[in-house]
């Protein structure tokens, strides 16, 4: 997992969103494998700290594999739905614990 202190800025300097959420960045950003690294990914894309923890507490590297980099697809799934609907009005920089896979 890659993590850099940037506030947020791509490399034009452009606001930057989070790839599962869509808010926007904070001053931590981590860079999420769409297909695991385990499963051939090389693309990278950027998230909130407690996108990226949810994405791999609810989903195993198989599933995010079939997913591949369709974050919309990802997004309407149901097992993400509260979570997506309780991050919404949190500002970037927001951080919790996040439960682990039963």
């Amino acid at each position: 997992m890659a993590t850099s202190e940037q506030n947020g800025r791509g490399a034009a300097g452009g606001a930057q969103s989070c790839w599962l959420c869509t808010r926007p960045l904070g001053r931590t950003v981590e860079w999420h494998h769409p297909v695991p690294k385990s499963r051939g990914g090389k693309m990278t894309a950027p998230v909130h700290p407690i996108c990226h923890r949810t994405l791999h507490a609810t989903f195993t590297n198989a599933e995010l594999a079939r997913f591949g980099d369709d974050a919309l697809a990802l997004r309407g799934r149901v097992e993400l739905q509260p979570f997506l609907r309780w991050i919404a009005s949190k500002p970037p920089d927001f951080h919790a614990p996040t439960a682990r896979r039963k």
